[in-house]
């Protein structure tokens, strides 16, 4: 997939925060151990940095929500982080994003932190992140 259906895709899931440009995307993507696992309708952006790695975002199109997508990037996710060596997986999420925060916990994801005014919505208030936690020892 090119940073510009990175950045599409990722502007039409989280339509109320500021989208990543094209050029973030082809910045990102050239760092080494960060790549992407999906299609146009869900990908997740994911980095690898020595025994850890951190989902950098996860995002599905509005119109193929609630089909099991996001879980499937994100197992898919999960065995590739933990094949190139990471025992552990973090994430931060909007703490108002309830859909994503019960996907995370569903699939073994803990809170270790919170990070207040994390997310800047285009219209209101800054969101707090929660930060998740996924030890991939026993996955």
């Amino acid at each position: 997939m090119t940073p510009e259906v990175l950045a599409k895709l990722q502007a039409a899931a989280f339509s109320a925060t500021r989208a990543w440009s094209a050029a973030e995307f082809a910045s990102l993507l050239s760092h080494p151990g960060t790549r992407v696992i999906g299609d146009e309708n869900c990908f997740i952006l994911i980095r690898n940095v020595l025994d850890e790695a951190e989902v950098l975002t996860l995002a599905t199109a509005p119109a193929m929500r609630r089909h099991g997508l996001a879980r499937r990037i994100l197992q898919e996710a999960e065995e590739q982080a933990k094949a190139q060596g990471a025992a552990t997986i973090f994430l931060e999420v909007a703490e108002n994003n309830t859909a994503a925060i019960g996907l995370y916990t569903s699939s073994g994801y803990s809170q270790i932190g919170r990070r207040p005014g994390y997310y800047l919505p285009k219209d209101g208030a800054p969101i707090a992140a929660l930060v998740l936690r996924k030890s991939l020892a026993t996955t």
